[in-house]
């Protein structure tokens, strides 16, 4: 596969806050001809009973505040409902404290979401609730970064 060897266009560092300070790990995005590929890496995950956290981009371009109150609300340009909007991800699944996730998405461009934050929520995304899906407290946050060779 071509994403092994490929650099990605941008990336996010993820970093837990209080509530799962052991929380770490990457989200890479990949540009492609009308679509972006979405791989993240985490570990760290705190045990959850339901195995799923939500994963969203969100409108922010800052990790800071109480439980990271500077990502904002979920990147939507367009004004859609809660499960459209632009930053509205497919939840990371937990295994032994880990999960790793690769979807693409058409929903925006890299150059769109440059300077926006990744955040991890404590909870699963129910997918209806307005305006964010329930998805429970932020507990990892990372701001997307154009990659630097």
């Amino acid at each position: 596969m071509q994403y092994c060897r490929k650099c990605p266009n941008a990336v996010a560092q993820i970093q837990g806050g209080r509530e799962a300070p052991q929380l770490t790990g990457c989200v890479q995005f990949y540009q492609e001809c009308g679509w972006v590929l979405i791989v993240a890496k985490i570990s760290g995950l705190p045990e959850s009973e339901a195995g799923f956290f939500g994963f969203h981009i969100h409108q922010g371009e800052s990790c800071s505040g109480t439980d990271f109150s500077g990502t904002g609300s979920h990147y939507n340009p367009t004004g859609q409902g809660h499960p459209k909007h632009a930053g509205d991800l497919p939840p990371l699944l937990e295994c032994r404290g880990n999960a790793y996730l690769s979807v693409k998405t058409d929903r925006f461009s890299v150059k769109d979401i440059i300077g926006r934050t990744v955040v991890i929520h404590s909870d699963p995304d129910d997918f209806h609730s307005q305006p964010a899906g329930n998805a429970g407290k932020k507990i990892a946050c990372g701001v997307i970064r154009k990659w630097r060779q």
